[in-house]
């Protein structure tokens, strides 16, 4: 699908080193979601309503907490253009299925693409297996060439740091 330069995505929360790289290779405007006094952001930021009332693509990229829980709902989907489309490769909670079902199904948004469910793998009466215009892959977005590379790096370094000594990312 073709977008426009002057398209805007909006972000949930922000991975800095991905933005630039999005900014750069898609060519469009990139709005943060202000949820957080403390987030400085390289990006213009907005309150959250509006970034869903904004957003031409609504991608997602924040953790699991109680205030992320279910941050995309019927009052918020209702904001959006019937335009819109909502990513996520985040976490599936994120995320209340079938107030985006419902969405999906009345046209109210214009479709989503899901790498995580709230429950995997889902139960076959899943709201969004039948919802129009949605893609659910099998939570394997961060499966690219790029992305297991860095994660051998990361191991190679974090068994030779052990090895050395001086173990590193410790978890207890």
């Amino acid at each position: 699908m073709d977008f426009p330069a002057s398209r805007l995505e909006s972000w949930a929360s922000l991975d800095c080193e991905k933005s630039r790289y999005r900014r750069r290779s898609l060519r469009h405007e990139i709005l943060v979601a202000k949820h957080r006094p403390d987030l400085h952001s390289p990006y213009p930021t907005a309150e959250i309503d509006d970034v869903f009332h904004r957003s031409d693509v609504l991608t997602l990229h924040c953790p699991l907490t109680p205030a992320t829980k279910g941050i995309v709902n019927a009052q918020r989907l209702a904001l959006m253009k019937p335009t819109a489309f909502v990513i996520n490769t985040s976490r599936g909670p994120l995320i209340d299925e079938p107030a985006l079902a419902h969405a999906l199904n009345s046209g109210k948004i214009a479709g989503a693409g899901l790498d995580v469910l709230s429950v995997e793998p889902p139960p076959p009466n899943h709201p969004l297996y039948s919802a129009k215009k949605c893609i659910i892959t099998p939570h394997y977005a961060w499966a690219t060439r790029a992305a297991r590379q860095r994660l051998m790096d990361v191991s190679v370094r974090n068994l030779a740091a052990f090895l050395g000594g001086s173990p590193q990312n410790v978890v207890s």
